[in-house]
């Protein structure tokens, strides 16, 4: 497959500006109403073929990748790599975050929610390092998941990551405003319109948000080298004020603030862990990158592991300065680290916070928008989202399309949202999508397609069963229980251990990485599943209902358009390579004489 030559092949059609149906929907069952009723009667059929049908490495590397027209260009190195992971995480979270947790939910022991969800965030950029290396595109874990549990569920894990990507944004626009209300010596309501006639939810209107999320636009538009250079010089003056903040805060320690070190217990630890695992978001964005990078087998792992690695030592030691010059009670939730300076006799400080936290917040945004314009780019590849969304601008090598639009929606909601209620319900996104990715990484270890026997594959799938069961089991317990029992994790834990290490001594591995792989496998991919599955016990129910909202919402869309879209460009495709004599395009279960 690949671009429309002399010939006239239209299996993949080239496209320019234009914004005619056939940019939207030029799939075979959207051609008249006809086509699209048949299409819906085979809805069922189709589902399984797309369910069981999971895609190869070289058709993502290749055939997906030449559906954009134009190459990204090659140009970042594991140096841009580290300062986007830096940029792209130590934001909103540590400044917004963090008081209100240490006051409300932890106490000084937040330090150890940091620890729990720096660990956990390490473990998934290990999963995510190995699947970056092996497969450089644009698509991130929607890729990852394609090639390995097929494209129902990568199109599930990607429809999350993009609601991560809009609301976390939006929430990020919003918190600028307040910051730099802050470092104006203003109330953020001073810089808001209030419109009384609507819901105190979405009566605040914030038009600087806006502004902020379309020069963000423009400049993740320009050039990825460009908002390199903008993130490089923006993080080094965030890292310096954060290291202005780390020692002046010790400068100025009471190690009586530390005397009731974990006044909320244990339970207060993890459930803070969960909220706080949305100040780790941001680092998955640094593996869209990948297409874009000139020697992914050095430059991914370097800049994934190191920027993950600075971000968790930076916001420890940011947690224990603002604990050492506060007693917990007294942090102030909305401005931690401001009043916590004004508090012992800093009160010029705070503008160098807000400055800090600005910078921050700026790069956040930057690589959040370079990141989900690659994420859309990829899946409109797919044709699941219009392939107009996957054109690659020939001068600039950027996704305009999928930068404008996600940034449009990003700015909607920033403008009329408050977005508080909606924290937890971003950290159940990216932990569902984490805990896929590192289940992706075990079946992509143990299980290949035509090599793997039926006894290990079986073998395989009980393994994971209990591995995902046992971590259920322990987090559902977790999350529904309220006192301290400790029996139910006698019996979970085990299972979790014995079916990991009958994984690793029963079922062979079928396949090895061939550039840079994960270590300890399969423990640290099951303790990754475990650990994100445990930290969304801590989160609440309200939280997981509006998380069922948005996957009803996605499962429409998908039923409706995205299945017969990708169906038939997937058809199209592997008939294409057929009629040339070629292996197919994609792999799976064949569910009836039209699949594939």
């Amino acid at each position: 497959m690949g671009l429309d030559g002399p010939t006239g092949n239209e299996g993949v059609r080239r496209r320019g500006c234009s914004c005619t149906k056939d940019d939207f929907l030029p799939e075979e069952s959207f051609k008249s109403w006809g086509n699209y009723v048949q299409a819906l009667q085979q809805t069922p059929r189709r589902f399984m073929d797309r369910v069981f049908t999971r895609s190869l490495d070289s058709t993502e590397l290749h055939e997906i990748k030449a559906r954009s027209q134009h190459e990204m260009k090659k140009t970042l190195s594991w140096w841009d790599l580290i300062w986007f992971g830096i940029g792209a995480v130590i934001g909103a979270g540590i400044f917004v975050l963090t008081g209100l947790q240490a006051r409300e939910v932890s106490g000084p022991a937040v330090v150890i929610s940091y620890v729990v969800s720096g660990i956990s965030a390490m473990l998934s950029v290990f999963c995510y390092t190995e699947f970056a290396v092996e497969i450089p595109v644009a698509g991130g874990s929607f890729a990852y998941l394609r090639v390995e549990l097929g494209d129902f569920m990568a199109f599930i894990a990607a429809g999350n990551i993009l609601l991560e990507y809009v609301i976390g944004g939006a929430a990020v626009a919003r918190s600028w405003t307040s910051y730099f209300a802050t470092l104006c010596n203003h109330k953020p309501e001073d810089f808001r319109i209030i419109v009384h006639s609507m819901s105190e939810d979405y009566g605040h209107l914030d038009p600087i948000a806006v502004v902020v999320v379309c020069v963000i636009c423009v400049l993740a538009v320009l050039s990825t080298k460009g908002s390199s250079r903008f993130n490089y010089i923006a993080s080094i003056i965030h890292v310096v004020v954060i290291l202005f903040i780390i020692i002046a805060g010790f400068s100025k320690a009471d190690a009586k603030n530390y005397s009731d070190f974990m006044p909320f217990g244990i339970r207060g630890v993890f459930k803070s862990s969960a909220v706080l695992y949305f100040a780790y978001v941001g680092f998955d964005a640094v593996s869209t990158m990948a297409e874009e990078t000139k020697n992914p087998a050095r430059d991914i792992p370097i800049g994934l592991v190191g920027s993950m690695v600075i971000t968790t030592a930076a916001y420890c030691l940011l947690a224990v300065a603002l604990c050492l010059m506060q007693p917990f009670r007294e942090i102030n939730a909305d401005a931690p680290f401001s009043v916590a300076f004004e508090a012992v006799g800093m009160s010029w400080a705070k503008y160098i916070v807000a400055a800090g936290a600005l910078k921050g917040m700026t790069t956040v945004l930057l690589v959040g928008a370079v990141g989900q314009a690659r994420y859309l780019t990829h899946i409109a590849r797919t044709h699941m989202m219009p392939p107009w969304l996957a054109q690659v601008h020939p001068k600039t090598g950027t996704p305009i399309n999928a930068t404008v639009v996600m940034l449009s929606a990003t700015a909607i909601i920033a403008f009329f949202t408050e977005l508080d209620i909606l924290a937890n319900l971003l950290s159940i996104s990216t932990l569902l999508i984490f805990t896929l990715v590192a289940l992706a990484l075990l079946v992509r270890r143990y299980y290949v397609s035509g090599e793997t026997t039926t006894a290990n594959r079986n073998k395989l799938v009980a393994y994971i069963v209990l591995i995902l069961a046992s971590s259920i089991a322990t987090a559902a317990y977790w999350g529904l229980s309220d006192n301290d029992d400790w029996i139910s994790y006698v019996i979970t834990v085990p299972i979790w251990f014995s079916a990991t290490l009958a994984l690793h001594v029963t079922v062979p591995p079928a396949r090895n990485p061939k550039l840079w792989g994960v270590p300890l496998v399969p423990w640290l991919p099951s303790a990754s599943i475990a650990i994100n599955i445990f930290l969304l016990g801590s989160i609440d129910g309200a939280s997981f209902a509006r998380f069922g909202i948005w996957t009803v919402v996605l499962l429409l869309y998908y039923f409706f358009f995205g299945l017969h879209a990708s169906y038939d460009t997937a058809k199209e495709a592997a008939e294409n390579k057929m009629g040339d004599g070629l292996k197919k395009v994609e792999e799976g279960v064949k569910v009836s004489s039209e699949a594939q």
